[in-house]
């Protein structure tokens, strides 16, 4: 599988998986992406304080996420886009993209609710059958970071439980072909990545 072409520590550190050959793709077509991908994953460290954090807003692992993606160029795009039948348009408008660049949409999926993950795949599916996009990367939760969240009290798993975003919620959600023939990434944040800073 090309996921072995992914950085060591990518692979250590977070919870990896690929539809559609998507990982080669960017590797034979996409490298400037991939590697834009690979930095800002490998400079990424789950905050206790980003977690204990009021919810409210972008949540800072957003934030983060964003702000990396942004200084390699990376832009939240929206794209207008409309079905011609018979001299008939009708609007088709699609759902704000977190993060595009060069063909490549990127969402950052921290802890909404579950039904996002819906929008994000139907998304893509529409960007890549119009050839707008040529893969869609997902980065999320990985199932094992409950653990931590527990750890943290009852208040805080409250806040992140699994009516969230989480990997369970969205592999399904793929093999059911939520993404039609889109090729898709998809990034899992894992407890190797917390770091306890409070």
């Amino acid at each position: 599988m090309a996921i072995r072409n992914l950085p060591a520590f990518i692979r250590e550190n977070y919870e990896v998986h690929e539809w559609k050959h998507a990982s080669a793709i960017l590797e034979s077509d996409f490298p400037n992406e991939l590697n834009d991908i690979a930095e800002c994953l490998t400079n990424f460290r789950l905050k206790k304080s980003n977690i204990l954090a009021s919810g409210g807003g972008l949540s800072s692992i957003s934030q983060n996420f964003n702000r990396c993606f942004k200084e390699h160029g990376w832009l939240e795009k929206s794209f207008e886009t409309k079905i011609v039948v018979d001299k008939n348009v009708l609007e088709s408008p699609t759902h704000k993209v977190d993060c595009v660049k060069n063909g490549i949409a990127l969402e950052i999926e921290w802890s909404n609710k579950d039904p996002f993950y819906d929008r994000d795949l139907n998304n893509f599916r529409l960007l890549f059958d119009l050839r707008a996009i040529s893969v869609g990367v997902i980065i999320t939760k990985s199932d094992d970071l409950s653990i931590i969240f527990k750890s943290l009290g009852a208040k805080i798993w409250e806040k992140y439980g699994w009516s969230t975003t989480w990997m369970k919620k969205l592999l399904p959600r793929i093999e059911g072909g939520g993404g039609g023939g889109c090729p898709i990434l998809v990034f899992g944040i894992t407890p190797e990545l917390y770091v306890g800073d409070v």
